[in-house]
Formats: C-alpha cells, sequence, structure tokens
C-alpha cells in the first residue's frame, strides 16, 4: 500500500512537467524574453506577409516559411547567435527550428504557443 501511494505522488508531481507540451527546442514567451535581453537573441516571424503586418513581436525580422531557408542566412549572419522563429500558435515556428539548425543555428528556438502566447504574456507587438 506505501508503495503504491509513494508512485500515485510521484506521478502526479511529474504530471505538469509531462502534460506541458514543451518540445525541445521552445521556450515560453518569459523564457524568450530572458534570450532576447541577456544574449541578444533574433527574433524571426516565420508567418506569412498578412499575418506579419497584423502583429508581430516588437523588432522581429519577417521570413516566411517557405522562404526561410533562403533568407535566414542573411538575416542573421552569426550563427552562434541564438534565434527565436515565432508564428501564430507555434507550429510552423517548430518545424522552421528544423530548417534553421539545417543551416547551422544551433541555437535556434521556437517561441511554444506562437503570437498568442505572446499576446497573453502583455508583451509588446509591432504592426506592420
Amino acid at each position: 500500500m506505501l508503495i503504491a501511494v509513494a508512485l500515485a505522488s510521484a506521478g502526479m508531481l511529474a504530471w505538469p512537467v509531462i502534460s506541458s507540451g514543451a518540445r525541445p527546442g521552445s521556450l515560453t514567451a518569459s523564457g524568450a524574453v530572458q534570450l532576447i535581453n541577456r544574449e541578444k537573441a533574433v527574433v524571426v516571424d516565420v508567418c506569412e506577409a498578412s499575418e506579419y503586418a497584423a502583429g508581430h513581436v516588437a523588432g522581429a525580422k519577417h521570413a516566411p516559411l517557405g522562404e526561410l531557408e533562403q533568407k535566414l542566412p542573411g538575416m542573421v549572419k552569426n550563427k552562434a547567435l541564438p534565434v527565436i522563429l515565432v508564428c501564430a500558435s507555434g507550429a510552423r515556428s517548430s518545424r522552421a527550428v528544423a530548417i534553421a539548425k539545417k543551416l547551422g543555428y544551433e541555437q535556434a528556438h521556437s517561441l511554444s504557443g506562437g503570437m498568442r502566447a505572446w499576446r497573453d504574456a502583455n508583451l509588446p507587438v509591432e504592426k506592420a
């Protein structure tokens, strides 16, 4: 009985970590802000032009996902800098991380939850 209680409590303690859905290479909005402020991370929005114009992270560069492979090397010449990839929900930016890593950007990260999470955290948004 004591073992069952110990396993159940261990499972309850681990559940928030397991269910958070955090993927490797993904950042929360607050984690992204820390990376921007501490390590001069470059923010690249991979949304389409209309989505980017409607609102994007303040100071973000724009490279739609379909053009990322061609545009990223010109936007971020220093591959040692952290790169934060952002889209509306986090789905496209997760795919963009794979492209960036293939290009040699080892510190490529996706903003978990995308612009929705950024806005929910009341962080600055620019409109083009």
